[in-house]
């Protein structure tokens, strides 16, 4: 691959066990595939299994590294104010450090018999990576690099990827090729700062535009990074959102249940109009609209009725807000063995609905909004915490994987 992802940071010194190690292709070996997963469990610098609390709680530091907590506090010494990072040295200060967000999702899915090999369902033979003809092309972004990602959108015209972070730049573009090409959104207080992402799209005409949870508001950007429209009012959480062909912007707000359309000028930063088209909807998240014919797919976050941590539900729209489909975790498992809970979804150029499940760390092909539900499972070995989905326009299956920090490109072959 043109970008490797590192999957193992050496500990201090070089001590880390398989310290250099990558995902270079897909053809790399059962054996180090197995255990650049399984060090996504361990502190690199005691090398201890993470746990949800206590001092194996893991951590961020700032420059996107992830210790133990009983190591952040034997590196900052007796005194507690300044440690430094022991894989780039950078110094922080214990305060600076937050909760690894994904890891403590994954442990709460594993549970505490769990392994990371049996939630990829490897038992008994073990899964395929992907059917024939599908093939990991690039893994993109990595520890340190991605802090965090919660979103993923492909530029139609330019072939770049835009993804939503949690660094001091919230927005990292990757070009075609896997290389870096520009880093924005920064963290602060500004009107135009981005405080908190949790989705991000790219419309035709060439902008990115933002979810931002921290003030409840839709922001949109150029691709060199100027802000050019902020849309505060009307949103109580906006969460996910998609362009449609049209360079309009669909925005679930999950805690009003709702669907809006944002229709704007976007190269004169003039909102022309911000309308609710759906509403009573149950915490909307993730969507996606389809490219061909403008069906729209939205993700329903379920409460929990005991200790369970709830369920998904999948609905199918028509252009003109119809509903036509919908299935829920109960439903899915009719035709799954394996508990359901979906994260993102997408339409293929076919128009094939597509969702990430964090359960079997799967990509799952759920059919056409006319066949809906079938149960096709597409990318089903080597993914952590799938939590982003797009296609680029050729084709190329692109997957945001939380649990390592990484973007993953999947191709015809």
């Amino acid at each position: 691959a043109s970008a490797a992802l590192s999957a193992r940071p050496a500990g201090p010194g070089g001590r880390g066990r398989g310290a250099g190690a990558s995902i270079a292709s897909p053809q790399a070996g059962m054996a180090a595939e197995d255990e650049a997963e399984l060090s996504l469990l361990e502190c690199r610098v005691c090398f201890e299994p993470y746990g949800p609390d206590g001092q194996r709680r893991p951590l961020n530091l700032p420059c996107g590294h992830v210790l133990c907590r009983g190591c952040v506090g034997a590196l900052a010494g007796a005194e507690r104010q300044r440690l430094e990072c022991p894989f780039c040295r950078r110094l922080c200060g214990p305060a600076e450090t937050s909760d690894c967000r994904p890891l403590l999702q994954l442990l709460e899915l594993l549970g505490p018999a769990g392994g990371l090999a049996s939630a990829l369902g490897r038992s008994g033979g073990g899964a395929a990576a992907a059917p024939a003809g599908l093939g990991l092309r690039l893994c993109l972004g990595g520890w340190g690099s991605l802090v965090n990602p919660t979103g993923v959108a492909a530029c139609p015209e330019s072939g770049r990827l835009a993804v939503a972070h949690d660094g001091k730049k919230r927005i990292h573009v990757f070009g075609p090729s896997g290389f870096c090409v520009g880093r924005f959104g920064e963290r602060g207080p500004a009107s135009n700062d981005i405080k908190y992402p949790l989705d991000v799209a790219v419309t035709p005409d060439g902008h990115v535009v933002v979810t931002d949870g921290g003030d409840c508001s839709v922001k949109a950007f150029d691709f060199d990074g100027r802000g050019v429209l902020a849309v505060r009012e009307g949103f109580c959480l906006p969460w996910g959102l998609d362009a449609t062909p049209k360079s309009e912007v669909m925005v679930t707000d999950s805690e009003a249940g709702a669907l809006y359309r944002l229709a704007a000028d976007f190269r004169r930063g003039e909102l022309k109009k911000c309308q609710m088209i759906r509403s009573r909807l149950v915490s909307p998240r993730a969507i996606a609209v389809c490219r061909t014919s403008g069906a729209v797919v939205v993700i329903e976050h379920l409460k929990a009725l005991g200790p369970s941590k709830g369920s998904t539900r999948v609905k199918i729209f028509s252009a003109e807000m119809d509903l036509i489909g919908q299935m829920d975790s109960f439903g899915l498992n009719l035709v799954f063995p394996s508990r359901i809970y979906a994260t993102a979804v997408a339409f293929d150029k076919e128009g094939r609905v597509m969702v990430t499940d964090v359960c079997s760390q799967a990509v799952i092909c759920l059919g056409k909004p006319e066949e809906f539900p079938i149960f096709n499972p597409l990318i089903s070995h080597g993914l952590s915490y799938p939590v982003g989905l797009t296609y680029t326009a050729d084709n190329s299956l692109v997957v945001l994987d939380s649990g390592d920090h990484s973007v993953k490109v999947y191709s015809s072959t």
